[in-house]
């Protein structure tokens, strides 16, 4: 701050110095004493007496005369024109001052009229209001940031990093604000920064899924479920990556991978959560979507573990009048989110199956990423992967993937 304002003194000064000192440059005047104008005076007439003597004696002629006399005036006016210019000197300081005064009002008004004065303002209220900003944003206290304030904020933000240096909550709080601004570059710019300081920071991948998302691109929604299911190894039931992985899936139009993402994200929630009825809503829009489309679970033929289901023989008469069968695996620690899995609608027990990654519910959350499984196969009354009243089902101990090729499980449990 300190430097801009001297800076711009630097330059009036330059300015000034531009305008004033030619004027106040002294001139070469020629110096004569008090009397010499009358002196040259009565030297001019002395010869205008000898010329009219020299007339009169035939000396000259009467042309010569004229023109001598005229000479003689011509050399008079030259011989008087200095002292003309010795009331020179105080004119130049006035046109110095003026000019002067000049300069310094115009550069005030263009200043006025299209300096940053009023941005400087703005910049110093933002840098005053920095604690209070990030109580209302972070901590959601008081009124929601209005637009101008999220850029003030934002403002804030840069000058409190240019100062300090890097910082893991100041670079994910400006991304934040930038995703509120539309800023989509600017917000994955210090997502990046945030990742480098510290890459298992949950909210910035979180914020960062959200930000590769509302971009769109495939490349993007495949690197934002990458991020997504890092999260879910870390908290299983984190509802915010739960939901996004469901958007990804209903982002893709992958109907069944989208209907049971939101199945375990509606299970995870009370029924007076306010976005319980929305998302059932989604859940009902994708069903139909299904039906138009004819759309299916994933089935693979090519996998990594052959599944063999059979039921319990006192369950036979039990079962579901057109049930669907729905086996899948799931982490044994982790996320809710089944890994693989594969939906029937017409079998007979026992059946065979394939499990794989390629048969993953969502992009990022396959067998793979796994070191530990749970298989499990379940008869369900609707066509909802999620457990209701009347079901059968059955399920595995805790399998080491790696070492599970094929497996046997038996659906021996009637869900009350």
């Amino acid at each position: 701050m300190i430097l801009m304002w001297a800076c711009f003194a630097l330059l009036t000064l330059v300015a000034l110095g531009f305008v004033m000192l030619p004027f106040l440059k002294k001139e070469r005047v020629q110096t004569i004493t008090h009397n010499a104008n009358a002196e040259l005076i009565n030297i001019y007439e002395q010869r205008l007496v000898d010329l009219q003597t020299d007339l009169d004696n035939q000396r000259i002629d009467t042309v010569n005369h004229a023109e001598s006399i005229i000479e003689l005036k011509r050399r008079l006016l030259n011989e008087l024109s200095p002292e003309k210019s010795l009331n020179s000197k105080g004119n130049n300081r006035i046109f110095a001052l003026t000019g002067g005064a000049f300069v310094l009002a115009l550069t005030g008004v263009f200043y006025g009229l299209t300096g940053s004065q009023q941005q400087i303002s703005a910049w110093h209220d933002a840098m005053d209001n920095l604690a209070d900003y990030g109580e209302r944003a972070v901590m959601q206290k008081g009124e929601p940031l209005s637009q101008n304030e999220l850029q003030a904020f934002a403002l804030a933000l840069r000058t409190k990093l240019s100062r300090s240096g890097d910082d893991e909550v100041a670079w994910m709080l400006l991304g934040r604000v930038a995703m509120s601004l539309n800023e989509f570059d600017m917000a994955q710019q210090s997502f990046d920064k945030a990742l480098r300081m510290n890459p298992d920071n949950m909210q910035v991948l979180i914020s960062y899924s959200q930000v590769l998302l509302l971009e769109g691109s495939e490349a993007n929604m495949t690197r934002a479920a990458g991020m997504l299911s890092k999260v879910l190894k870390v908290e299983p039931t984190n509802l915010d990556a739960i939901s996004l992985l469901a958007l990804i899936a209903y982002e893709r139009k992958d109907w069944p991978q989208a209907k049971a993402a939101f199945e375990v994200l509606l299970a995870s929630m009370e029924k007076n959560d306010s976005r319980y009825s929305m998302i059932s809503e989604r859940i009902a829009d994708i069903e139909k979507q299904m039906q138009t489309e004819g759309s299916v679970m994933p089935v693979t033929t090519t996998g990594a573990i052959a599944v063999t289901v059979d039921i319990a023989k006192e369950l036979i008469d039990k079962q579901p009048k057109d049930g669907i069968l729905f086996i899948f695996a799931k982490a044994a620690s982790g996320s809710p989110m089944p890994l693989a899995a594969v939906k029937l609608a017409n079998y007979s027990f026992p059946i065979t199956v394939e499990l794989s990654d390629s048969s993953a519910m969502v992009a990022g959350l396959n067998l793979s990423s796994a070191e530990n499984i749970i298989i499990s196969a379940r008869i369900s009354i609707d066509d909802s992967v999620m457990p209701s009243s009347g079901e059968l089902e059955g399920h595995s101990e805790s399998l080491k993937r790696e070492s599970v090729s094929d497996y046997q499980l038996q659906i021996d449990t009637l869900i009350p």
